[in-house]
């Protein structure tokens, strides 16, 4: 098992940052959501809560930290305990996405830009497994990692002021879907008819950290049909629980 050496910062007053090496990278992952684990089990009661990127945690507290130096000490030793972790169960999530012209709008830059026919885009997107890092930008939307280098692009220098929701977009080396309509500045690939975000449910985002990502291609009549079902409530997403 890797080993690192986390670097913690105050961050404002009440708040400490922990970073590790910089890449979109599962080992790390896992090395942040065990820590994360760790102290939720400690029962810190001043903790308000825990956000987390690809490599880096914050931990904020609802009262000033009046000795950083200590409560640093306090942290570090619980992410060096032999804690064992007991949930690593994961789920592994088929979402179907449309990648016909009216939902690709970037698909003929992208095919331009790297030499790829869209059929060939279309299947390097659609045969990777992503892994889910982070949620953020917009409730819902997932940061996914394990996007072929062959479609790695950046992002535009002038973002879209208006991007569908269910836009399924890649950037970076990353990949994602729009959960809303937003601003958004990824290459816009296709569009899946799901909700990745529903307020009204117990949990709103069906995915968390960890959890692994399959697109599988849809026509255009099979996006209709699909979306009638999830309007209707009674749409069910393919999954399975994994046990690492």
């Amino acid at each position: 098992m890797v080993e690192f050496k986390p670097v913690y910062k105050p961050f404002g007053e009440r708040a400490i940052l922990v970073e590790w090496p910089e890449g979109i990278d599962v080992v790390i992952l896992k090395d942040i959501t065990s820590f994360i684990q760790k102290i939720e089990n400690n029962n810190i009661e001043s903790l308000v809560e825990m956000k987390h990127g690809y490599n880096s945690l914050l931990i904020i507290y609802d009262v000033f930290i009046k000795d950083f130096a200590k409560e640093i000490q306090c942290i570090d030793k619980i992410y060096r305990s032999k804690e064992i972790i007991i949930n690593t169960e994961t789920v592994s999530w088929k979402i179907p996405v449309c990648y016909d012209a009216n939902f690709g709008v970037d698909l003929d830059l992208i095919s331009k830009e790297k030499k790829l026919t869209k059929e060939q885009i279309i299947r390097l997107h659609s045969e990777s497994v992503y892994t889910v890092y982070f949620i953020g930008f917009l409730p819902g939307f997932l940061y996914l990692g394990g996007l072929s280098e062959k479609l790695w692009l950046p992002r535009k220098s002038t973002p879209r002021l208006q991007v569908e929701k269910g836009a399924v977009a890649i950037g970076g080396g990353q990949t994602g879907v729009y959960p809303n309509e937003s601003p958004g500045g990824w290459n816009i690939i296709g569009n899946s008819p799901i909700d990745f975000f529903d307020v009204n449910k117990k949990i709103p985002c069906f995915a968390k950290a960890g959890d692994t990502i399959v697109f599988y291609p849809i026509s255009l009549q099979e996006y209709k049909k699909i979306k009638i079902l999830v309007d209707a409530k009674v749409f069910q997403l393919e999954s399975e629980v994994v046990n690492d």
